[in-house]
């Protein structure tokens, strides 16, 4: 597996993103399901950006970009699975627990939030979060045909 570090902020989105599209490139996955996978990539960072370190108001709500700190993307493929695990130190967090968002609502009735990590969960074939010493993984897996 290749591997990326940066510091988890939306600054880095840019190298986070060419890091992936590079690697996907060169195994040769396709122009749709590299976009699948970089829609995928880019919500998880956003939200490791955004939450993972932030600090916590009065009412224990993460105050967004409040903090920051590193996160780590490794990314590899096996017999046409390509593999991405995302580990950071911030808040233990599972996104795969959120419930997802009523698409049925429109914009203005539906609960604010989920809907990037819904889109991410829709856009791959498996995701799964573990919390293991001190870091949130997790892992986002997409079969590729090359």
């Amino acid at each position: 597996m290749k591997k990326m570090e940066c510091e988890a902020l939306i600054s880095n989105l840019n190298q986070v993103i060419s890091f992936v599209e590079g690697e996907l490139e060169s195994l040769g996955c396709s122009m749709k399901q590299q976009m699948q996978i970089t829609l995928a990539v880019e919500e998880i960072y956003v939200n490791i950006a955004h939450y993972a370190y932030g600090k916590t108001d009065e009412a224990g709500q993460i105050i967004p970009d409040s903090g920051s700190g590193r996160m780590s993307l490794s990314l590899g493929a096996d017999n046409g699975l390509v593999t991405l695990v995302f580990q950071d130190g911030g808040v233990p967090y599972n996104p795969l627990e959120r419930k997802d968002p009523d698409i049925s609502l429109s914009a203005e009735d539906r609960e604010i939030g989920g809907l990037g990590i819904f889109m991410a969960k829709k856009s791959m074939d498996n995701m799964k979060y573990e919390y293991r010493d001190g870091k949130n993984i997790l892992t986002i897996e997409k079969r590729i045909n090359n």
